[in-house]
């Protein structure tokens, strides 16, 4: 098992900013048309740089992400990773809970099996920091990502800093 820390990927918001405005693709960026449902393809952002950026860190990398296996496909061609394991959400994929917290929150504590991670998403909120105090035992760090922008160069630096507090 490794002793590295678990970096939980989510995609639409921390990787496709797409909030941004949707006629201004943000600099660095390529896009994609993601044929993911029956329908018009999904438009997605992705910057190339973020998969070394990310790869570099210290974590091993995890899918935490509504695309679940098709992030594999669609996802890491484009930002350089490679294919990397994911959260299946199974029927729970979606469904709000009573007490606020995030649908994503139960089954990322529980693939983490109480190994330190770090989460990237756009949606968590004090409730899910809550959630994961209570009923995770190792360090967590629950980063959020305004999905206007995607990851910069602070969220690199949150999460450098939180896998380096890990190792001494």
């Amino acid at each position: 098992m490794s002793r590295r820390p678990l970096l939980f990927l989510d995609v639409d918001g921390p990787l496709n900013p797409y909030a941004a405005q949707p006629e201004r693709r943000p600099e660095g960026y390529t896009t994609i048309r993601a044929a993911v449902r029956p329908g018009r393809p999904l438009r997605v952002w992705l910057n190339p740089a973020h998969g070394p950026a990310l790869l570099a860190l210290g974590y091993d990398l995890c899918w935490a992400t509504t695309w679940m296996d098709t992030a594999n496909r669609w996802i890491a061609p484009v930002v350089g990773l490679p294919e990397l394991p994911y959260v299946d959400f199974g029927d729970r994929l979606f469904v709000e809970r009573p007490d606020g917290v995030h649908w994503k929150t139960e089954a990322i504590v529980a693939y983490a099996e109480g190994r330190p991670f770090a989460w990237v998403d756009d949606e968590q909120g004090a409730a899910d920091d809550e959630f994961v105090a209570a009923r995770h035992p190792g360090p967590a760090l629950l980063h959020h990502v305004n999905p206007r922008l995607g990851l910069r160069e602070g969220d690199f630096t949150a999460l450098a800093e939180f896998a380096a507090a890990l190792r001494t």
